[in-house]
């Protein structure tokens, strides 16, 4: 009687050879974007070193690095500003988009009179309404904080209004047929079914209310990147400029994670590896 060889057991337990393949898929994942990063920077210094341009009109991304280490406690101070802004002016839309949403996925009355007004309001220039913010408001934290709510609910209220409607009608007829009232089937069905739209609103919100609060310094602040920003471009210290700029793109990247970290926490079966197989198969 002979006995299985090694290419016999590898054979029969597949998953042995998917897990060093899956790593090394995952490594190439995250080491593309850093080595074509590194390249854009590298062709960035070459670039201004050898046309010679002046650092006040554009500085190499060293400069820029040993600006962002000496201004650390300057960049840290208005960070700090920044953020509670920006962490304020979201929670405020999170609220108020689950709010919206659900109402205009529940009542067709609702969803007729608000869902138009919805879509018109980001038809509306935000820069033209936050010098109008100042006026009604005053010059301290809350109109920064409604500009980045203003920004931030639309992704929100659309994408969780989509999940709320995007329910399977054979999952309702049967709740229906088992006597399920219309709140339970809401509450049942279409609340945890469009979690996952909610979350893929709230990265965008994440990522783009970085923005409503720098728009929101840029009209009237004291403190904040934006308002650093608008105090150094006429000094020409363009590095600073810069600086602030990097700070504010990590802040967008730090917060885009966090949520996509969240999601992973209460949906974990939306980040199996075998669906993530089943999603790139097609494309390698």
């Amino acid at each position: 009687m002979t006995t299985p060889s090694a290419s016999t057991n590898t054979a029969l337990t597949p998953g042995a050879s998917a897990v060093p393949a899956r790593r090394k898929t995952t490594l190439w994942q995250w080491a593309a974007p850093v080595l074509l990063i590194g390249f854009l920077i590298a062709l960035w210094e070459v670039l201004v070193r050898v046309t010679a341009t002046p650092r006040w009109l554009l500085p190499p991304p060293s400069a820029i690095g040993q600006e962002l280490l000496n201004s650390r406690e300057l960049l840290l101070r208005h960070t700090v500003v920044t953020l509670e802004e920006v962490a304020l002016g979201f929670a405020a839309a999170l609220a108020a988009g689950i709010g919206i949403a659900m109402a205009i996925a529940y009542w067709r009355t609702v969803s007729r009179a608000v869902y138009p007004l919805v879509i018109a309001s980001q038809t509306i220039p935000i820069i033209a309404i936050a010098p109008l913010l100042l006026v009604w408001v005053g010059y301290d934290i809350r109109p920064k904080v409604i500009v980045v709510a203003l920004i931030s609910f639309f992704p929100i209220v659309v994408n969780m209004v989509d999940g709320l409607r995007a329910v399977e009608p054979d999952m309702v007829h049967m709740l229906r047929s088992l006597g399920a009232s219309r709140r339970q089937v809401f509450q049942k069905v279409q609340i945890p079914g469009s979690l996952p739209y909610l979350f893929s609103g709230l990265k965008i919100a994440a990522a783009v209310s970085v923005i409503g609060a720098v728009i929101g310094e840029w009209v009237g602040a004291s403190a904040g990147l934006g308002y650093l920003m608008v105090q150094a471009a006429p000094r020409f210290q363009t590095a600073l400029v810069f600086a602030s700029i990097v700070v504010l793109s990590l802040m967008g990247i730090a917060l885009f994670l966090a949520v996509a970290a969240l999601e992973r926490v209460l949906l974990p079966w939306r980040h199996t590896p075998k669906q993530a197989h089943v999603l790139y198969e097609d494309s390698e």
